[in-house]
C-alpha cells in the first residue's frame, strides 16, 4: 500500500475552482504575509524596550531598529525572489544544498562559528550573525521538491529511491545536532517526512522511517541530560520556578495575566526582563499577556491561513501538472506550519522549550531573511499558476 503521490495527474473537471483576477500577485498571501511581519514589528518594539535601555542605554527602541533593517533585508530579497522562474530554483536547488552544508559545516569549526550558551549556530559576519540552519531548511525543501520530481517513480518502486533523501536528511541533522540543534533538527525531520509522504513512498517504508526516527529522538533525549532535564521542567515548572522553570513559569503568568482582552499594548509586567528571551522565542508570551486571548487567537488565525493558503497553491500547482512547485508549497506550508505550533506550543506550556524562532515575527536576521524568501517562493508559484483572489 502507498501513498498517491503528485505523479498521478488531476482531472481538469476535478481541478479546484478558481478565479483569476489576471493579476500578477496573490493578494491574500501577501496580505496575510505583511500583516503578520507588522504585528512582529509592533510586538518586538514592545517586548524589547527593557532589554535595550539596559544593553544600550538611551536607546529603547534598538532592537526594532534592527529588525526593521532586517525586514528591508527580507523584503528586498523576496521581491528579488519572486522575478525568478521556479524552473531555476529547480536547477541551482543541488546547488544551494551543498551551500547549507558548506555553511553548518562552517558553524562548527572553531574561530568562525560562534558560540551562544554553549551553542554552535552563528557565523559572524560584520555586525550580524548569520544562523545557517535557517537557510538549509528552504535549501533542502527545495532539493527535495526536484528529487520528487525528477525520482518520482523510483522513490515509489525501489527502496533505494526513498534511501537516498533519508540520507540527505541523516546529514544534515548529523551537522544540527553537533551544533546543537534539537528543535531544527525535530522540524526538519517531519518537514522531509511529510513531502515523502506526498510524494508517494509506500507507507510500511513510512511509518518504518516515522517509528526510527523517533525512537532516535526520544534516545538523543535521554542521552542528554540538558534535554532530559528540559522535560522534566517540561512535566512540572513549578517544582523548581526559580531556577530550571524559570522560562516557562513567567511565559505562563505572561499568557495568564492576558486573560480575554490582555492589559494593552505596552504594558506587559513581564517584558520587564522578568521574561528571558521576550523577544525572540518568548515573543508570543508577550502578545497574550498585552492582547488577551483574542489577540493570541487572531495571530493563530493568520499563521492557519498562511499554511492554508500553501496548500492551497500546492493543490492548484498539482491540478496544473506543475510538481516541484506544488512540493516547494505543501513543503513550505508544513515548515511554516510546524515552527509556529511548536513556537506557540512552547509559549502556551504545552510542549517542552525549544529555541524555534516563529517566522516572519520573531526578533532575529536570519530567520526574517529566510522566511521572507520563502514567501517571495509561495508568490512566485502563485505568479506563474496566475491565481488572482477569489
Amino acid at each position: 500500500m502507498r501513498a498517491a503521490g503528485l505523479s498521478q495527474a488531476v482531472p481538469a473537471d476535478r481541478a479546484p475552482a478558481r478565479h483569476s483576477a489576471g493579476g500578477r500577485h496573490d493578494l491574500w498571501l501577501l496580505g496575510v504575509a505583511a500583516a503578520i511581519l507588522g504585528l512582529g514589528l509592533v510586538m518586538v518594539a514592545s517586548a524589547s524596550t527593557a532589554m535595550a535601555e539596559g544593553e544600550h542605554p538611551g536607546q529603547p527602541l534598538y532592537f526594532l531598529w534592527r529588525q526593521l533593517l532586517y525586514a528591508g533585508l527580507g523584503v528586498a530579497l523576496g521581491v528579488g525572489t519572486m522575478r525568478v522562474p521556479l524552473r531555476v530554483w529547480c536547477q541551482l536547488s543541488p546547488s544551494l544544498l551543498l551551500f547549507g552544508s558548506l555553511l553548518l559545516i562552517l558553524t562548527l569549526i572553531p574561530g568562525v562559528g560562534r558560540e551562544v550558551n554553549g551553542s554552535f549556530r552563528w557565523i559572524r559576519l560584520g555586525g550580524v550573525n548569520l544562523q545557517p540552519s535557517e537557510l538549509a531548511k528552504l535549501f533542502l525543501i527545495l532539493y527535495l521538491a526536484g528529487y520528487l520530481v525528477r525520482r518520482g517513480e523510483e522513490l515509489r518502486t525501489r527502496f533505494s529511491g526513498f534511501l537516498k533523501p533519508m540520507a540527505l536528511l541523516v546529514g544534515a541533522a548529523g551537522l544540527l545536532l553537533l551544533e546543537p540543534d534539537y528543535g531544527t533538527t525535530a522540524v526538519l525531520f517531519a518537514t522531509t517526512l511529510g513531502m515523502l509522504f506526498l510524494g508517494g513512498v509506500p507507507l510500511g517504508r513510512f511509518f518504518g522511517w516515522m517509528a526510527l526516527g523517533l525512537s532516535a529522538m526520544v534516545a538523543l533525549v535521554v542521552a542528554a541530560p540538558y534535554r532530559l532535564q528540559r522535560l522534566w521542567t517540561f512535566v512540572d515548572p513549578w517544582v523548581d520556578p526559580f531556577n530550571t522553570g524559570f522560562q516557562l513559569t513567567q511565559a505562563l503568568i505572561a499568557v495568564g495575566r492576558g486573560q480575554w482582552l490582555g492589559v494593552g499594548l505596552g504594558s506587559s509586567v513581564q517584558k520587564l526582563l522578568y521574561l528571558p528571551e521576550a523577544h525572540t522565542d518568548f515573543l508570543v508570551a508577550v502578545l497574550a499577556e498585552e492582547l488577551g486571548f483574542f489577540g493570541l487567537l487572531a495571530l493563530v488565525g493568520l499563521y492557519g491561513f498562511l499554511v492554508w493558503r500553501a496548500f492551497d497553491l500546492g493543490r492548484w500547482a498539482e491540478a496544473r501538472g506543475e510538481a516541484f512547485g506544488a512540493y516547494v508549497a505543501y513543503g513550505l506550508g508544513l515548515l511554516f506550519g510546524l515552527q509556529a505550533l511548536v513556537n506557540v506550543g512552547v509559549n502556551l506550556g504545552a510542549l517542552p522549550t525549544k529555541g524555534l524562532t516563529l517566522p516572519l515575527m520573531s526578533f532575529g536576521g536570519s530567520s526574517m531573511v529566510a522566511s521572507c524568501f520563502a514567501i517571495g517562493l509561495l508568490l512566485r508559484l502563485a505568479h506563474e499558476l496566475r491565481v488572482g483572489p477569489r
